[in-house]
């Protein structure tokens, strides 16, 4: 199990974290979610490090951006 954590631009509104969690969601192996409104982070604990990408890829689908 890894944890990812990332610092994501754009969200504003609880509906912002919710289309962010559904995307990231259909990541497989995802266990556990936690999005950040307030410090604007997304917190993913994945199987597979190795997935990171398709995290970042979710969350752009999503409609925002990621920046590290």
């Amino acid at each position: 199990m890894a944890s990812i954590q990332l610092n994501v631009e754009g969200m504003s509104c609880m509906h912002c974290v919710k289309a962010v969690k559904e995307e990231v969601a259909k990541v497989e192996g995802v266990s556990t979610i936690d999005v950040s409104l307030e410090n604007k982070t997304v917190k993913v604990e994945i199987l597979d490090p190795g997935k990171q990408q398709e995290v970042v890829t979710a969350i752009e689908t999503a409609g925002y951006e990621v920046k590290n």
